[in-house]
Parts: C-alpha cells; structure tokens; sequence
C-alpha cells in the first residue's frame, strides 16, 4: 500500500514528465482517486472523465422508497433488543407503512398512496385534503 504522500508524489511525477498541458485519459486510469480510494477503470475518455466529474447521476441509482410516512413524518426508531441475559444489540424499528388507495372527493378519483396506518386514522378521522394541506403534500401530481 502508498501512501498519500507516495501517491502526490507519484501523480506530480507523472503530470510532470508528460505533456505541460493536461493529462490525458489513459494517464487517469491507472492513478488511485485520492478522495474515495477507488481505482479508476479503464475505457472511453469521455465516460472516464464523466465518472470522475460527476458525483451521482439520477439515471444509475436504484429507486428505493424510503422508510417515511409523507404525512405524519414518522420514521424508523433506534432501538435496543434485548434478550434473556440482558444483553443489548441496536435494531431498527420500522413504521408500519402500507400501500393504500384513498378516495379524494376533491378530484373525484382513487390517490395511490404509501402512507403509516396512524396515518390512514388521521386521513379517516380528518379528511384527505385537510391531512395533505397540512402536511404540503400537493395531491394532484400523484
């Protein structure tokens, strides 16, 4: 293993025994990135250098649906399980979210929603669109 010093030293070598101008894509493949510690592939110089300036792209992360209730705000609680001998490990406890399909009077249509169950009683108790407003969720993009 370099080290960060070994690894600046060895990127200032070879900036400087290649041209003054900029490095070339081929150079950069090969050099550690110093911020995350990974190896840089090899391959087009447009998409080397498109990985390398672009901290994420919405096109390549998976969707995942977090773990939140978008009208109440709940979220998961860290929480200690413990067992018989009193020993304590860390676990999650989740909200209790269900896929629902609500009746909203307003646009006279179903709305699709993820919502907690304490949720769906203050939607029952409340109405929809008095739970939404409060809550700044605009319903007609759903």
């Amino acid at each position: 293993m370099t080290t960060m010093a070994t690894q600046g030293a060895f990127l200032r070598l070879r900036m400087t025994s290649s041209s003054k101008s900029i490095a070339k894509p081929t150079e950069l493949s090969f050099l550690n990135s110093q911020l995350s510690g990974l190896r840089i592939s090899q391959g087009p110089s447009t998409d080397v250098i498109n990985r390398i300036s672009l901290p994420s792209f919405p096109g390549l992360q998976p969707i995942v649906a977090r773990r939140i209730c978008p009208f109440t705000g709940k979220k998961a609680n860290r929480a200690n399980k413990v067992s018989f001998s009193n020993h304590k490990t860390k676990k999650l406890q989740f909200v209790n979210l269900q896929y629902k399909k609500v009746w909203w009077e307003a646009g006279k249509r179903f709305v699709k929603l993820r919502l907690s169950t304490k949720a769906l009683k203050t939607i029952e108790k409340n109405g929809l669109d008095a739970v939404a407003k409060k809550a700044g969720i605009d319903l007609r993009k759903k």
